[in-house]
């Protein structure tokens, strides 16, 4: 699998802007890919040193059309946090 196929984009949130000063970033990944070939993925693209890959499956929640159920689709979210003094300048922006 190649690098911009495991990430697919990244989450802005009010909770992932807080964890940025941490030097924790969040992305949204392929489902399939494991915690080292996601931290080589954003090694490989962003040119930066990855220390540390957490991550987790979320349901998607259920919503409603009327009166008909519908879901919002389940993804994988890794949070990755950076070496001492690593930033990603996409974000900073």
């Amino acid at each position: 699998m190649e690098a911009r196929d495991i990430i697919i984009k990244p989450l802005v949130t009010e909770r992932t802007t807080d964890l940025m000063a941490q030097g924790k970033y969040v992305f949204k990944v392929d489902k399939r890919a494991n915690k080292i070939e996601i931290g080589k993925a954003i090694e490989e693209i962003f040119k930066v040193k990855v220390a540390d890959v957490n991550t987790s499956n979320v349901t998607g929640k259920m919503k409603r059309m009327g009166r008909t159920m519908g879901r919002r689709p389940s993804y994988k979210k890794a949070i990755v946090k950076l070496a001492v003094g690593e930033t990603i300048e996409f974000f900073e922006a």
